[in-house]
């Protein structure tokens, strides 16, 4: 990329956060339009320059991790699209929200899920002798290097799977680096493999194993040591049934596991639009709110509950968005390819044994660096290029569990 250019999307990177804050809080996207429509033309401008084969889409895509296309994304999504949709209407017809008054009718002091937290980040392994967990408004993993890896995550009083579940998908992230391969350290191979592998690692635990059954089994015990009388007559079943509750909302970032692909399905779709030319800025809204009431039967009632949402276009990051989708899809990929070399995968997670799982991913993932493109590294591992099955499998089987879908 040229220095001129590098230096003009700097600059309006900057200009253009400003203004999406300023829409975002008087929920008025026209302030932000003009900066957003300048982004597009940008991004379109830096695809050109680093080149593509099909799609300009491609280009950028490819920046977050290398290999990645419309043509492997399509099919992924369609998957998704074709099977999860479908699951989510009908649970929702079905109308069984599980008991939450256990969880929204109490206070849950902060010192109780930062006990709880570290507990469980101890636990699933992550090295606090090289490394730190600390509070932000967004929770975050970085570092320099695997001696210095630190996290962070934030505190509700009147909810505390958003503290837990935030560690647990930062305690992810943060395994992942402590556990990259020491013999590459400085060199381009030894660092982690592109965003949606390291995002396979974090939902991983934060949703494969931390909304599992047998997890719930293992924490209960810890809740109620940290919370003794908000958790007196909660059961493990109970615990699992509300930290899995699957309901249609506008945000992304508080959606559920099962709802949460069909928010990034909405802006990679919105995205292609976009680079193409075929949806003009001024339409960008609507389509938005279009697309969330077809698929999930929901319409924002504001621009800053719709398009002015996320951050990341503000900050020129148009393709970013898909990989949070392959993470998760990644993660169901390699627990089933996991299970088939612990067949004991269950009882070691009821009984917060998490060494067994942790090693198998530092053996098939992390310390495999960026030797391979993610979709090889994916396929080496589990034996299978990258695919939705084992996910849409999990959801299904686990929905069915929950739901009594099945019957």
């Amino acid at each position: 990329l040229p220095t001129e250019f590098v230096t003009e999307i700097a600059k309006h990177n900057s200009k253009s956060l400003i203004s999406w804050t300023e829409a975002r809080a008087k929920d008025d996207f026209s302030i932000f339009r003009d900066d957003l429509a300048k982004s597009i033309e940008l991004a379109r401008m830096k695809a050109d320059y680093l080149g593509y084969d099909e799609l300009r889409y491609d280009a950028l895509l490819d920046l977050y991790e290398s290999g990645l296309s419309v043509s492997r994304l399509d099919p992924l999504f369609e998957g998704l699209r074709n099977n999860v949709a479908p699951l989510i209407k009908a649970v929702n017809e079905k109308g069984a929200r599980p008991d939450m008054s256990w969880v929204e009718e109490n206070t849950w002091e902060q010192g109780g899920q930062e006990s709880l937290s570290q507990k469980v980040s101890e636990s699933i392994g992550f090295d606090f002798e090289a490394g730190r967990r600390d509070a932000s408004t967004h929770p975050f993993c970085g570092g320099p290097n695997p001696d210095d890896v630190r996290w962070t995550t934030r505190y509700s009083d009147i909810d505390p799977f958003g503290s837990l579940y935030g560690s647990m998908h930062e305690t992810g992230h943060g395994t992942y680096e402590q556990g990259r391969p020491r013999n590459l350290d400085f060199q381009p191979a030894g660092s982690a493999n592109g965003l949606g592998i390291h995002e396979s690692q974090s939902r991983l635990w934060e949703n494969q194993i931390g909304r599992s059954l047998e997890f719930c089994e293992w924490s209960l015990p810890l809740w109620k040591e940290h919370f003794p009388e908000n958790m007196s007559n909660v059961s493990a079943e109970q615990l699992w049934r509300s930290v899995n509750l699957v309901e249609p909302s506008l945000i992304r970032v508080e959606a559920d596991e099962a709802t949460y692909n069909i928010h990034i399905m909405i802006r990679y779709e919105i995205e292609k639009m976009m680079i193409s030319g075929e949806l003009e800025v001024d339409d960008l809204p609507d389509k938005w709110d279009d697309m969330y009431e077809e698929y999930l039967g929901v319409r924002a009632p504001s621009r800053s509950l719709g398009i002015l949402q996320d951050i990341h276009w503000s900050m020129g990051a148009i393709g970013y968005f898909p990989t949070y989708t392959l993470g998760n899809l990644y993660s169901a990929q390699l627990l089933a390819a996991a299970r088939s070399d612990l067949p004991n995968h269950d009882e070691q997670v009821r009984d917060g044994d998490f060494g067994p799982l942790l090693e198998w991913m530092r053996v098939h993932v992390h310390q495999r660096g960026s030797i391979l493109k993610p979709a090889e590294l994916i396929e080496e591992a589990t034996g299978s290029p990258p695919s939705p099955d084992a996910f849409v499998d999990y959801l299904v089987d686990k929905i069915g569990r929950l739901y009594g879908m099945g019957e």
